[in-house]
């Protein structure tokens, strides 16, 4: 079983969104951009427990909070569709009624059984089933149902998709992989409730386990005194009530429900060689992610046709442990979908396995898809991947930079000016800003266009060039950020002062072959300063001294750039603004 469409109306901050998806996604964006909406509108769809909560949908699961039809509005109800193909035999005989056939090389239905096309493997068995979301006026309450799509378009009243159905279809939704807490206890949706009802064991240890909960006196022995003191209150309560009431008060086991049963039992585990033993989610962080691969492991080899859904597998793991989760995962299941900030688990999918979502200011979701221009080779990409390429992945705002001296220096400086100024200047972090090393001034316009291609907003910053190379970066941008000088070592030299940079001098430990060159340093201290900053790009020399600088002592250029950057960013000098041109 695969998904391989997911139409999304009106459901939280997505108005409308159409995602198709291949096989095994992570789903990448900055925050905001829809992706856990994504997983929590599949599982509204296929979730085998979502429908049992009470109630199933509330008033901000609709877009914008707006859930009252006013006049001439036709609906504002919540509509989610998701299409299933990779059908198993098992799966085709059950929903044999309501089977569609999927033409995956178009992504289309087709409207007839593919009679002609027996030997096309495009055209597959699927499935589709649909959420609808609505406000009842007259119960004043929300309500939440799954159907057969089919029998919405031919049957009155249409179909349900019901708990038993969904049970056929293997989509479990893994949050639980964040902490760990409900994998092993008996809570709804914990992962041993899931083995258990794949299983199809029904533990009946509820009545008897609360049967003896019943009997049993807590605290009962003379010894420990409590006994005393309740016959001693109940002696006392006979000058004020009949002799039927308030008989021998007792400690007892409270909430004796099955639901209450299901909240406090867990696992618990040996901690080591002492045979002492705890909760299982207070063994070591090793301990338990083993423990959650394992149960997957049991999940998959039960149910044999499982799409995992996990949300940020990369919360409080470390990245050897991360990789190795999402490595297994990927192992066990017909389909997995993540979402995920980390370059850890990025890496481990091909770019054709990234979803980059974005919205736009009125609600629309699209996909964008991960193209390497012709000049980065994709040995670069992955040997730069988590330093140049992921970080831009997950943010909307990008600054493109010639070299490794702007791209150190540039946050850097941007930070220390909104420490010294905040009203003038923002951190790029604050921006959303990510600075992306080019590696050289030939490849700013193809990377810029890359990210351009992706939906973010891009920027670009370089030293002084020729009209045809500032075109091409111009093109791809929405604004380019050239100075005059021949380097930027060269531009932070001629815009500081004396006093500053005699003040830095002092606080280097400079090179053996740059105390040979310039034995005096008072005499040649600019001239040693710029071979200096050269010398040191990869530890940030420049970035260095423009963090010790007084404001008037970082050049012009500079601070005019990162206060036309908060413009750009933030024009009303608040929150980010909401960028509304479409994506694709």
């Amino acid at each position: 079983m695969k998904i391989s469409r997911l139409k999304i109306k009106r459901f939280r901050g997505i108005r409308k969104g159409k995602l198709f998806f291949g096989g095994d996604t992570v789903l990448v964006g900055d925050n905001n951009s829809g992706k856990s909406t994504v997983l929590e509108a599949i599982d509204l769809v296929l979730g085998p427990n979502r429908l049992s909560r009470k109630p199933v949908i509330n008033e901000h699961d609709f877009y914008q909070g707006k859930y009252l039809v006013n006049e001439g509005e036709d609906t504002r109800e919540i509509r989610i569709e998701v299409t299933i193909t990779d059908l198993n035999d098992e799966q085709r005989s059950h929903f044999w009624y309501y089977i569609e056939w999927w033409d995956s090389s178009k992504c289309t239905f087709r409207s007839e059984p593919p009679v002609g096309d027996v030997d096309n493997d495009s055209v597959v068995a699927a499935l589709r089933v649909t959420f609808l979301g609505n406000y009842d006026r007259e119960e004043d309450d929300f309500s939440g149902k799954t159907f057969f799509s089919r029998s919405l378009e031919e049957s009155d009243p249409p179909a349900l998709f019901r708990k038993t159905d969904k049970r056929y279809c293997g989509f479990l939704y893994l949050r639980s992989i964040r902490t760990a807490q409900r994998a092993l206890s008996l809570e709804h949706g914990s992962m041993l409730d899931i083995i258990l009802q794949i299983k199809e064991i029904r533990p009946e240890m509820w009545e008897a386990t609360i049967n003896e909960a019943r009997v049993w006196d807590v605290a009962s022995n003379p010894n420990l005194g409590i006994s005393g003191i309740l016959k001693s209150i109940e002696k006392a309560m006979r000058k004020y009530v009949p002799h039927e009431w308030g008989v021998e008060p007792r400690l007892k086991v409270s909430k004796l429900t099955r639901e209450h049963l299901r909240q406090i039992i867990t696992a618990f585990i040996n901690t080591g060689e002492s045979n002492h033993i705890a909760p299982f989610y207070r063994q070591g962080r090793g301990t338990i992610n083993m423990l959650v691969l394992a149960m997957l492991s049991q999940i998959a080899e039960d149910k044999k046709n499982v799409v995992f859904a996990m949300e940020e597998p990369e919360t409080a793991i470390p990245p050897y442990a991360q990789k190795r989760i999402v490595h297994e995962v990927r192992n066990l299941a017909n389909q997995s979908l993540f979402t995920s900030h980390s370059p850890y688990v990025l890496e481990e999918f091909r770019m054709d396995e990234m979803a980059v979502l974005r919205r736009t200011s009125d609600g629309h979701m699209k996909r964008a898809f991960v193209s390497l221009p012709d000049s980065i080779k994709p040995k670069h990409y992955r040997r730069e991947f988590r330093t140049r390429f992921c970080e831009g992945l997950l943010s909307r705002r990008i600054l493109v930079v010639e070299g490794a001296t702007e791209a150190t220096a540039m946050p850097a400086v941007a930070r220390w000016l909104s420490d010294l100024n905040p009203e003038s200047y923002s951190s790029f972090e604050a921006l959303g800003l990510c600075t992306i090393d080019a590696g050289g001034d030939s490849k700013i316009a193809h990377i810029a266009k890359m990210y351009k291609n992706l939906g973010k907003k891009v920027f670009a910053l370089c030293d002084k060039l020729e009209a045809g190379k500032k075109n091409a970066i111009e093109e791809q941008v929405e604004k380019l950020f050239m100075h005059e000088e021949e380097g930027f070592e060269v531009l932070v030299i001629n815009g500081t002062t004396n006093d500053a940079m005699l003040k830095f001098i002092d606080t280097i430990n400079w090179p053996d072959h740059l105390k040979k060159k310039y034995p005096n340093l008072g005499e040649k201290f600019s001239t040693a300063l710029l071979d200096y900053f050269k010398s040191s790009k990869g530890i940030g020399g420049a970035a260095d001294f423009l963090c010790g600088c007084e404001e008037d002592e970082i050049p012009e250029w500079i601070r005019n750039t990162c206060k036309h950057l908060k413009g750009l960013c933030q024009p009303d000098g608040g929150n980010a603004e909401e960028e509304t041109d479409d994506l694709l």
